[in-house]
């Protein structure tokens, strides 16, 4: 073993580990509770993003972005939302290499149904089980973590 290894105590490995069981058990959870929608929660984030932008679309270069997706990911994704008529891609017509999605009618009535039941899964299972003061740290965590990896 290399003597420099800066290794977790106990209280840090029971709390990583607290983590990884945690997030998988909630993005399962969540994951189960957007089906009902005919949805995953990977659809739903990117039905979400759609519906924050202006005129409910986005660049798929730039969607991948926000998403933290591969390029190739995304396009199997918004292909299989596209033949769901919940999106729809188009041509830039500024670009001719870039490639618009669009949030449909049908995707943001969808995501108006299953956005309640979501949150309320958020709320139940992650938000109100902490304090303000908790759930607050845990963001101040994550953004610190995004910004050190965001850095790389």
């Amino acid at each position: 073993m290399d003597r420099g290894t800066r290794w977790l105590n106990a209280e840090q490995q029971v709390a990583w580990r607290a983590y990884l069981l945690g997030t998988a058990r909630l993005m399962a959870k969540l994951d189960d509770d957007l089906r009902q929608f005919g949805l995953g929660i990977n659809d739903y984030e990117i039905l979400v993003r759609l519906s924050e932008a202006p005129d409910r679309r986005l660049r798929m270069a730039d969607l991948a972005d926000r998403l933290h997706q591969s390029r190739s990911r995304l396009t199997h994704t918004v292909g299989r939302l596209e033949a769901a008529e919940l999106v729809r891609r188009t041509s830039c017509t500024s670009d001719k290499r870039g490639v618009w999605a669009e949030l449909t009618d049908a995707g943001f009535s969808l995501l108006e149904q299953a956005a309640p039941y979501h949150v309320e899964g958020v709320r139940e299972n992650l938000v109100d089980l902490a304090s303000p003061e908790d759930f607050a740290a845990v963001g101040r965590v994550f953004d610190s973590v995004s910004e050190h990896i965001g850095q790389r």
